[in-house]
């Protein structure tokens, strides 16, 4: 028979005394444990770090795609250490 609970690691983490009192009242409220609604918050927090922009960051588009490769012809045009 296999198991289907993943294999946890134990971790000891130190939050500022409010923040451990919202955590325990989420917990409360929700009747779930306050580890569960920790391991939550993180993979919520790293999948936001993991988002890539998907639209042009400058209102002109994502610029010149060959930039990276004429950049020593560009330096060159703009007298870039004369």
């Amino acid at each position: 028979m296999h198991s289907t609970i993943p294999l946890m690691k134990q971790t000891t983490v130190y939050l500022p005394e409010e923040l451990k009192h919202q955590l325990k009242m989420t917990a409360e409220r929700e009747n779930r444990t306050e580890a569960s609604i920790v391991r939550e918050a993180l993979e919520e927090a790293f999948a936001r770090r993991d988002v890539r922009p998907t639209a042009p960051l400058f209102e002109e588009g994502w610029g010149d795609p060959t930039l990276a490769e004429r950049v020593d012809e560009i330096l060159e045009e703009q007298r870039f250490g004369s």
